[in-house]
């Protein structure tokens, strides 16, 4: 804990600056991922908005929201514990009250199930996934990870004819009732694309196939000027870089760097180590975001690295960089209960996000005005 302290001192110190600049000028982007809460947990949510993000200067928040909403155009994929309408337009509000930008996220193409469970999309319509051939996992007791068939989560077929008519009008209706100008659609840890026994996919170059999905979505949200955001895992070739299998591509995705549109927002996550791939995405032309999750030295590391990415750049690619976005990959009633003490910070896979979070902020908050 005292090495943290004295690295926020040490980070504040020589980027703050002298509370000479703005703090929208070092780092434009300051945000955090928040999973939905319960209706139950809304009014708790709104409070921790008011009372810990507005005064910490967070000015985006990645609203981690899925199928818990009550869909309107396709009830048939309205998840448990969704949110009412009333519900969001709360949230809505007081993001609007302390200027922070609500990027409302659905997880696309893969996630399309969790650890034990079939997610809402393919358990409605499961002729979309993209491996017919395996097992659907409904219940804890059926298909878990690891398995026979190297399943982690399904994907949906991106070429499926009918697949964007459900998933572009749940994402508008998300939209509107978020009153959002920009859409998270996650993208990450895509491992089953173009499969052999695909009878759309099969064959096909998986680059063009993630990147023909990437510019779909971004096209239908450019028709209403809104903006694409997703996580960049896909798009690194993990073998070449050393970053492994999760964090970068070992299925040939990674040439879709260089298919996409330009304007697509990238989040570049990394937990274990701080890997400067933001680098890699700022001179392709990408605006990109960092973003730390567990730990907090590997947290304020990859902070150094977007200030100095930022300040060290050429003014072609410096405003590429465009700051950090925390995540924390646990229910939005536990972040709040953690945060607050009510709940023990869960360490399983060791580390403190609650921890790595106030230091985050804490760090930035002394970089300017």
């Amino acid at each position: 804990m005292k090495r943290i302290i004295i690295a926020i001192f040490l980070l504040a110190e020589i980027y703050g600056l002298s509370g000479q600049a703005s703090l929208d000028s070092i780092l434009p982007i300051r945000g955090l991922t928040l999973s939905a809460p319960s209706p139950a947990g809304v009014d708790k949510f709104v409070s921790f908005i008011n009372t810990e993000l507005v005064p910490r200067k967070v000015n985006t928040l990645l609203f981690l929201i899925g199928y818990r909403y009550q869909y309107m155009s396709h009830p048939e994929v309205v998840a448990e514990n969704a949110l009412s309408e009333s519900d969001i337009k709360k949230i809505v509000a007081a993001c609007k009250a302390g200027k922070i930008r609500l990027i409302p996220q659905i997880n696309l193409l893969g996630h399309q199930s969790s650890a034990d469970k079939l997610g809402p999309l393919l358990k409605a319509y499961p002729h979309f996934t993209e491996t017919p051939w395996i097992p659907s996992r409904t219940d804890s007791s059926t298909v878990k990870w690891p398995n026979e068939w190297g399943l982690y989560a399904f994907s949906y077929c991106p070429l499926h004819p009918d697949v964007h008519d459900v998933v572009f009008e749940v994402m508008d209706e998300l939209m509107e009732v978020c009153e959002a100008d920009a859409f998270h659609a996650g993208m990450d840890e895509v491992f089953y694309l173009g499969e052999e026994k695909c009878p759309r996919c099969q064959g096909r170059d998986h680059a063009e196939l993630f990147a023909g999905e990437v510019t779909a979505i971004r096209n239908h949200l450019a028709l209403k000027n809104r903006e694409l955001w997703i996580w960049g895992d896909r798009l690194i070739d993990g073998k070449a870089t050393g970053v492994g299998y999760w964090e970068g591509s070992y299925n040939n995705t990674s040439r879709a760097i260089d298919l996409i549109p330009k304007d697509v927002v990238i989040c570049d996550w990394h937990y274990e180590r701080a890997d400067p791939t933001a680098v890699l995405f700022a001179t392709k032309g990408f605006r990109v975001v960092t973003c730390p999750w567990r730990h907090t030295d590997v947290t304020l590391q990859q902070l150094k690295f977007m200030v100095d990415f930022r300040n060290s750049a050429t003014p072609a690619t410096k405003n590429n960089y465009q700051g950090m976005l925390h995540t924390t990959w646990t229910g939005g009633d536990d972040f709040i209960d953690q945060f607050y003490g009510r709940k023990e910070v869960n360490t399983r896979r060791g580390g403190n996000y609650v921890e790595a979070f106030k230091a985050l902020f804490d760090t930035m908050n002394r970089m300017g005005k």
